[in-house]
């Protein structure tokens, strides 16, 4: 077998012309000057006095751009910038670090209430917003659902808020809120390693950020999930006082500690008062069942209407189990709610449906979050924010013009196959083509996303 026959004749040299290369990029820039973020940016960013030689907003798009293509560090800005025949002019490294640099908290907070404008646009572009999904059926028309989560973020040098975590490990512990409808990063909280999984203050931040990038006419039936971190009575009564409001309706549905409390309940149970549990298509789960404990437990003090449902499980071999637990040989979790109707499987099924936070929070991580770039806490935090612009928009290109399975794809399966391609450019007529290889399979799905992005109108 000759398998070095691929490679004969083959030589590299340089010299080539009229090709380049990430032109699936361009789609991301184009799509951010398309839905206005780029020009809102700049308003939001323009100071008195100050006119920089590269406007503020064109770099943080760029930078945006350069992450959800893949970049982890801002000099890979130059795989953009020197491909100027397709990106015109590009910021260099040492501009991107001056915008990151020049960014104060009240530009964070401008840069927010920018993404939320610019979002509502393109939920209207979008026309329906998708359903959410739980156990093979729509969660309901209308309802949009937020995820709540933290992770550790790994920090490999001594950075400003890097700290030792509670997985024993160091670096940062951000909070953060996906849109589970359309997969959107809509806010994050960069924190120190130490700070706590269960801190009410900073889930109370981030839900109020996160309501606050919701359009307001998709605000009026609203899902928050979340683990036992946010089981707190800070958090549920700041949740029920949400509910409380005119033409709002916010449900919760949020991991519960089972305690000595719980576990009494759970023995009291009889046997009748446990129903077969839903799998993720909807369909029976052999070997698990749920149950109502609402009634077996002195609950003053917590919201009314809170009701607490229970889930048992044979584990799986080599499972670790509490003492309580190895007395039956069933695992237990425990989820509270102000849901109240429907069948007791379908709300255990559709707090199940919370576990994708955690596909969303290894896409960010794919995206800008694995690695921060500085060592300063402040340029840490707008990179951060950079990084959510770029899960939005890897997100807006997939609901706006891609089909099949790109528009279900991870971001690195998206890049490999759509946003890394190769074209040849050609000039005639005063205008610049890309012609995209016509055996590249998914060459016709690249070109279908251009036209869709160029009809769409352009901001007012």
């Amino acid at each position: 077998m000759q398998v070095t026959q691929w490679s004969k004749g083959l030589s590299v040299e340089v010299g080539g012309h009229g090709v380049v290369s990430h032109v699936g990029a361009a789609l991301l820039r184009l799509l951010a000057d398309r839905s206005g973020l780029t020009q809102a940016l700049s308003a939001a960013l323009s100071r008195r006095g100050f006119v920089p030689g590269r406007d503020r907003g064109r770099v943080l798009v760029d930078l945006a751009v350069m992450i959800a293509d893949g970049g982890e560090a801002i000099a890979d800005i130059e795989v953009l910038r020197h491909q100027s025949e397709v990106f015109g002019q590009v910021a260099s490294p040492a501009t991107c670090w001056r915008a990151l640099d020049e960014i104060s908290d009240v530009g964070l907070r401008r840069i927010a209430r920018t993404r939320a404008n610019v979002r509502a646009r393109v939920w209207g572009l979008i026309g329906s917003v998708p359903s959410a999904r739980a156990a093979g059926r729509d969660l309901g028309e209308g309802m949009v659902v937020l995820d709540v989560d933290s992770t550790i973020v790994l920090a490999h040098s001594d950075k400003d808020g890097a700290a030792a975590t509670y997985k024993h490990t160091y670096g940062f512990h951000p909070i953060l809120v996906t849109c589970d409808n359309t997969g959107e990063l809509l806010t994050i909280k960069l924190r120190p390693g130490n700070a706590g999984a269960n801190t009410a203050a900073d889930h109370l931040t981030v839900l109020t950020e996160a309501f606050a990038q919701v359009p307001v006419a998709h605000r009026r039936h609203l899902l928050i999930r979340g683990d036992s971190a946010a089981a707190t009575h800070a958090v549920l009564d700041w949740l029920t006082a949400q509910d409380a409001k005119r033409n709002r309706r916010v449900e919760y549905s949020i991991g519960w500690s089972i305690g000595e409390a719980e576990r009494a309940a759970i023995s009291a149970l009889p046997a009748a008062a446990w129903s077969p549990a839903l799998a993720a298509d909807g369909g029976i789960r052999d070997g698990a069942q749920v149950a109502e404990l609402t009634g077996l437990l002195a609950l003053a003090g917590w919201p009314p209407g809170m009701r607490v449902i229970v889930r048992r499980e044979r584990p799986h071999p080599g499972a670790q189990l509490s003492l309580f637990e190895e007395r039956d040989g069933w695992r237990y979790t425990a989820l509270v709610t102000n849901t109240t109707v429907g069948a007791l499987q379908w709300l255990e099924a559709r707090h199940r449906a919370h576990a994708r936070v955690e596909d969303r929070i290894r896409c960010a991580k794919d995206t800008g979050l694995r690695r921060l770039p500085s060592r300063e806490f402040a340029i840490n935090t707008a990179w951060c924010q950079i990084a959510a612009m770029a899960c939005d928009l890897i997100a807006w290109l997939q609901l706006l013009t891609l089909d099949g399975d790109l528009a279900k794809a991870e971001p690195k399966r998206l890049r490999y196959r759509l946003l890394h391609t190769a074209a040849r450019l050609t000039r005639g007529q005063r205008r610049r083509q890309l012609r995209i290889p016509s055996t590249w399979p998914w060459a016709d799905q690249i070109t279908a996303a251009f036209h869709r992005i160029a009809a769409i109108p352009a901001p007012g």
